[in-house]
């Protein structure tokens, strides 16, 4: 926008700055970043994944593990970088000075190169979950040592420690505003939002409209699922993305942080693999997704708010273990092309 006259002194000029700072955060599109994997044989090397990266317009990444390849090759970038720290470091991230040591490790040699914007302490750690439940009690512990150890770097605001989650540690979601943490979650997602909520840090959360879907095909429309039912239902919702994420959003609110965001760190829908795991299908779901996300409308619960993305996943990954459909949840095929020709910023 040019202005026609020129603004007759600075306080003038600082008011419309900090005016234009408002609307652009208020209105801003928020990017789409993607989730990295590196379960395959077959896959391209990190200088190669991170140039096809910025070629493609994805403006951030999530690692599971702190990888001296992928923040080698993500120098200079400016992709934004969530690290994870894997559930079987966390017990060690328990002490303190262990917690410094990781950080100084494995966050500051790279710190002023690559664009650390989250810590993921734990992913998906859950007591109603048998193959997570034994790192519960470890999660607040290295989640507050991990924030203190960024803090004692001089990292603190730029890089935000926090834990990733998922709608299976939800109850009554339907209608959304309903959604509450389960009483096996209550434990450790009570303290773990409060403490997000006292230090200004946001919740990562996976969300998949797809298992919803596969798990309950006669109540759920698939074009519910895919963003492709023209009317919104009797709770006013037009897709189940946003009916998931307002769930969270209302747990996380009655676990007493009504202001703590939530960073949408894994979405997705598989290929093939089972149930409704189609190309047409994934394409679909991941087209209408980033138009969503693209177009900054938010969720009927939080209107007008960004949604920060990131897709799962890079690559289809020929080595995942568990459920089939793991396998095939890549947005680009190992020999780097694109199976969706999808346009991401």
């Amino acid at each position: 926008m040019a202005l026609k006259h020129p603004l007759p002194c600075k306080s003038s000029m600082a008011a419309l700055i900090l005016l234009l700072v408002g609307l652009l955060h208020i209105t801003g599109v928020e990017s789409i970043g993607v989730c990295y994997g590196k379960n395959g044989n077959n896959l391209p090397s990190e200088t190669d994944t991170i140039n096809l990266m910025k070629r493609s317009g994805i403006r951030g990444l999530r690692v599971y593990a702190a990888d001296p390849a992928v923040f080698n090759a993500a120098r200079g970038s400016n992709l934004a970088v969530i690290v994870d720290v894997s559930n079987p470091r966390l017990q060690e991230l328990t002490d303190p000075a262990r917690a410094r040591a990781w950080v100084q490790t494995n966050i500051v040699p790279f710190a002023n190169a690559v664009n650390f914007k989250y810590i993921a302490v734990g992913n998906e750690v859950f007591a109603g979950n048998p193959e997570t439940a034994r790192y519960v009690n470890f999660v607040m512990p290295a989640l507050r040592n991990v924030h203190n150890a960024l803090a004692a770097a001089g990292l603190q605001g730029k890089i935000k420690a926090t834990t990733a989650t998922y709608s299976a540690v939800l109850t009554n979601t339907y209608p959304p505003n309903q959604g509450v943490f389960r009483d096996d979650a209550k434990g450790l997602m009570n303290p773990v939002v409060q403490f997000l909520a006292q230090n200004n840090l946001p919740l990562l959360a996976n969300i998949y409209p797809y298992f919803s879907y596969r798990g309950n095909p006669s109540q759920i429309p698939l074009s519910y699922a895919l963003f492709t039912d023209p009317n919104p239902n009797a709770v006013g919702y037009r897709n189940l993305f946003d009916a998931l994420l307002d769930s969270m959003y209302a747990a996380v609110k009655k676990a007493g942080g009504p202001n703590v965001p939530i960073v949408v760190s894994e979405t997705g829908w598989p290929s093939a693999g089972g149930f409704a795991a189609t190309t047409q299908n994934a394409a679909t779901y991941y087209r209408n997704l980033i138009a969503h996300v693209k177009g900054n409308a938010g969720t009927p619960m939080k209107p007008g708010r960004s949604i920060e993305t990131y897709l799962f996943a890079m690559y289809d990954e020929n080595l995942k273990g568990g459920d089939a459909v793991e396998k095939h949840f890549g947005v680009f095929r190992p020999d780097k092309s694109s199976k969706y020709q999808l346009k991401f910023n």
